[in-house]
């Protein structure tokens, strides 16, 4: 009784922590020109050519199109467009960028993406499909866990940062919310899926900190890309960047983090459930045992993740740089993700015998409560025969 009443008490507190729902404002943001990005078609191709891009030998081309706005304030109007970013066919949509100066109100059209939402959609319904058809009813609550999870990063950890918290801060509070919404949506309120939620938070909240003394000891500052560097001259530098890189690496872990816990609190009840009478030192072993082999593959997956993500950096390092392979490696941008990685599948490591301690000791007392019963009846069952037997013998 004592038990379940700490796991409530403990996951109502994280449930109800305050995390402010604020928008930055606009007078920290850094606006030199008035865009707008709309859809547009295009009516005619007036001039197409290869040029080659000065510096290289690389051919590119180059195009004067005439093009139609669909939608928006400028709907029907019609402009010549100077095309150097991608080639675009008659009759074929795409998104137009409108930059409009603030210093002489000049105006200026490029051409920005190519119109993917159909095939984007495509995809989504079909990954539904595949869910709904070999999923049922699991798969069901999968989605929802990816839909609520999605939410708690848009209107709750990405305001959190713009306000001005700790990006390691929010994101611990956010990353267990994560975890608490989608294991209960996915596998139900019972005491296997309490297990893997503790399981998961604490290890989250050690991977935080070892998190924070990763980047303190490698010292690094968070700058590794383009997008971090326009974020804070955007923010001007109201965002704590180094936190928001210890955010990430958290939120990065949570994924392949939620399989293995699961997986460790499933086989503690299942081993438990076949052989309630073995030690629980045995049982403990026997779970660490699979463990093991999960950690072996996941950590793998999570590695390999990363090496994925930055392959064309990885390909441009190894076509143009002269450097050795320290210097390479000691660099931010690849010191980062070898930081993220190794943070990460510690993580991982961690999880195991973490879940399975969690769920020993919430588990293992109903189990106890059951192999007694069963022995109480065994026990009249004994007793019975020893009396019947006793009739026999008079």
């Amino acid at each position: 009784m004592k038990k379940t009443l700490v796991i409530k008490v403990f996951l109502l507190a994280f449930l109800f922590l305050p995390f402010p729902i604020a928008h930055a404002q606009n007078s920290s943001e850094v606006v030199v020109d008035k865009q707008t990005v709309v859809k547009a078609e295009v009516i005619e191709v007036i001039k197409s050519e290869v040029k080659i891009i000065p510096g290289t030998e690389t051919p590119h081309i180059n195009q004067k199109i005439k093009v139609k706005i669909v939608e928006g304030v400028e709907r029907g109007r019609e402009v010549i467009v100077e095309n150097d970013h991608l080639e675009l066919k008659k009759g074929e949509t795409f998104y137009l960028k409108h930059t409009k100066s603030e210093f002489d109100g000049s105006d200026y059209y490029s051409v920005d993406e190519p119109y993917r939402i159909p095939q984007l959609m495509f995809l989504v319904g079909l990954f539904l499909l595949t869910v709904l058809i070999f999923g049922g009813i699991q798969g069901v609550r999968g989605i929802l866990s990816l839909v609520g999870s999605l939410l708690l990063i848009i209107y709750v950890l990405l305001p959190g940062i713009l306000y001005g918290l700790s990006p390691l801060l929010v994101t611990i509070g956010v990353s267990s919310l994560i975890i608490i919404v989608g294991s209960y949506i996915t596998h139900g309120f019972n005491k296997t899926t309490s297990s893997a939620v503790l399981g998961m938070i604490v290890t989250v909240s050690i991977t935080g900190l070892l998190a924070f003394f990763a980047v303190s000891f490698t010292k690094l500052s968070g700058y590794n890309t383009e997008e971090v560097l326009y974020l804070d001259l955007n923010s001007r530098g109201s965002i704590d960047i180094l936190g928001l890189l210890l955010g990430g690496i958290m939120i990065g872990l949570l994924g392949v983090l939620y399989d293995i816990a699961i997986g460790q609190a499933i086989s503690v009840e299942e081993l438990l459930r076949i052989a309630p009478h073995v030690e629980k030192k045995t049982i403990y072993k026997r779970a660490i045992r699979i463990g093991r082999e999960h950690i072996g593959a996941l950590v793998n997956t999570l590695a390999i993740a990363y090496v994925g993500v930055s392959l064309p950096l990885l390909l441009l390092f190894t076509q143009a740089s002269t450097d050795s392979i320290w210097v390479t490696m000691n660099r931010e941008m690849f010191s980062t993700e070898i930081v993220r990685t190794m943070i990460g599948s510690i993580g991982l490591v961690l999880a195991v015998p973490i879940t399975t301690m969690v769920s020993m000791w919430l588990l293992t007392r109903r189990v106890n409560i059951r192999v007694g019963h069963q022995s109480s009846i065994e026990e009249e069952r004994l007793a019975l025969e020893e009396h019947v037997g006793h009739g026999h013998g008079h």
